[in-house]
């Protein structure tokens, strides 16, 4: 079988205010609080198409290698819905702000960072719209309240060709295009608030053979849940194929808890939107500097070319820069990026510390990065998904742990003793690592007497080693190691103990 996936993600632009009203967009603001009279389409108002939301998706065009059209227009969209007053969505169905472009994304092999693959997906086209309100279900009262705060929140709809074939793929996709927003500051594209939703088309077929009919889940609110979705939905349609049944053209959603996907309607009678151009809103006309009218008031304008020049400097960019600067692995920059404010925490740490970029990449990557997740923390303070939530920070910022890798630089502690030390660190107590070394007793012993003094007591205490070793077998020598850092609790310096150990092994 041969899975075919192709994406339309809605990203919520990252705007004061709404598409074609002045109301103010805000997450998790009191219901029906931030609503304006043509929000709520009240008669006679009018909507006002705002400057911000189309650069926003010019931006947004550009940085996904889109063709902009310079003429674009607006259309309704009719369908009826509690939270849709007006019975009509503003979209644009017949000439979308941008078309063909492309976005090429990496992912894993075999779930092996050091053997990552590059693809590249199409975009087909790039929309302005605006969002519907939300309806609360409430099941105890068996009744549904509307919230209009969302209603005409600008989005962009990118719609992507069907050039995937599985979970990973989608989601790698998605994660790359949601980096891209938020480096553009086109959206913010937070998942769990509803800024960037997914619905996945989803078919199977023989090879050779014509296209399945497909399904669509609807509204994934997380790239995790994407690769669960598309995988399950692909697993149960070839199921239900080999088992002689027939695949419905339906809506579907992923029920996250059971980890399956759900039927929510059919689509076997095509839905009639009954489209047709808006008549409240002009043509959208963009500029480039060749077009650009010399009487032409700026403000009142927007110019592709100008939005170009500032473009900054996307992921892939970020990543090869990484690489050639710091001299660290490719893989290590895909998690720098993905990690949200991971680069500036490496790159504070490298700026701050004596050791090596290739070391400190070891240190953030294993030991930070793991502890992080493990307490369900991130390096940068981020806002809480709730008014009422408190993110906890992370308690070991960049300068700390600089100081941290510059003592073990130093050899004034073994890597052991730093271990400890980050250890205690994580405790949040606000001692710097030089406190803790000094008041756990963590420095490295100096006094070469003393380390030559314990190196005998092990080799004497070791007979059988001892002439392993002087036959030739010098993998035993780092048993011995490792019983002269236990005596002295991580408090030599292994490279020193070897030398000491072979001199003593030699004579």
């Amino acid at each position: 079988w041969v899975p075919v996936v192709g994406l339309e993600i809605h990203a919520q632009i990252s705007s004061n205010s709404k598409l074609f009203s002045g109301s103010q967009v805000q997450f998790a603001a009191p219901p029906n609080s931030l609503v304006s009279f043509f929000d709520a389409s009240l008669p006679g108002t009018l909507p006002v198409l705002n400057r911000r939301c189309v650069e926003a998706a010019v931006m947004t065009a550009l940085a996904l290698n889109c063709s902009i059209n310079k003429k674009s227009l607006f259309d309704r969209k009719h369908y009826f819905y509690a939270d849709l007053p007006a019975g009509y969505q503003i979209t644009q169905q017949r000439v979308p702000i941008a078309v063909n472009g492309s976005l090429s994304y990496s992912l894993c092999i075999d779930n092996k960072m050091s053997q990552m693959v590059t693809k590249t997906v199409r975009i087909k086209q790039i929309q302005l719209e605006q969002d519907s309100g939300k309806s609360l279900h409430d099941d105890t009262r068996s009744q549904t309240l509307v919230d209009l705060n969302r209603a005409g929140v600008g989005l962009m709809e990118v719609v992507m060709e069907p050039d995937m074939c599985c979970g990973e793929e989608a989601a790698a996709a998605v994660r790359e295009l949601q980096l891209i927003l938020q480096t553009l500051g086109s959206s913010q594209a937070v998942m769990a608030e509803g800024q960037l939703r997914v619905d996945a088309n989803v078919s199977v077929h023989h090879p050779g053979e014509p296209y399945g009919a497909r399904t669509e889940v609807k509204n994934i609110n997380s790239i995790r849940f994407l690769a669960r979705a598309v995988d399950y939905e692909i697993q149960r349609q070839i199921e239900e194929l080999e088992n002689g049944g027939t695949i419905l053209n339906e809506t579907r959603a992923f029920d996250s808890k059971l980890g399956c996907t759900v039927p929510m309607r059919d689509k076997e009678g095509k839905q009639d939107y009954r489209f047709m151009p808006e008549p409240n809103l002009p043509p959208l006309i963009l500029y480039d500097a060749k077009s650009l009218p010399a009487n032409m008031n700026h403000q009142q304008v927007v110019n592709i070319d100008w939005i170009h020049g500032r473009l900054p400097d996307l992921p892939s960019v970020k990543r090869t820069k990484l690489v050639e600067q710091y001299g660290i692995l490719p893989e290590h920059s895909f998690t720098l990026l993905n990690e949200d404010g991971l680069t500036e925490f490496f790159e504070n740490v490298v700026k701050q510390t004596q050791m090596k970029p290739k070391k400190v990449i070891g240190w953030i990557l294993k030991d930070l990065l793991s502890y992080l997740k493990q307490h369900s923390l991130t390096v940068k303070e981020r806002r809480g998904l709730l008014i009422t939530t408190v993110v906890k920070q992370n308690p070991v910022s960049s300068l700390i742990l600089a100081d941290l890798l510059n003592l073990l630089e130093k050899k004034e502690i073994s890597s052991t003793a730093a271990k400890q030390v980050l250890a205690e660190l994580w405790k949040g107590e606000g001692k710097t690592p030089l406190e803790i070394v000094k008041e756990k007793k963590l420095e490295l012993i100096q006094d070469q007497k003393e380390l030559e003094q314990i190196c005998q007591t092990v080799i004497d205490g070791q007979e059988n080693e001892v002439m392993a070793i002087k036959a030739g077998n010098q993998k035993v020598l780092n048993k011995l190691i490792g019983l002269v850092q236990r005596e002295t609790q991580g408090r030599s310096n292994p490279v020193m103990v070897k030398q000491l150990l072979e001199k003593k092994l030699s004579e």
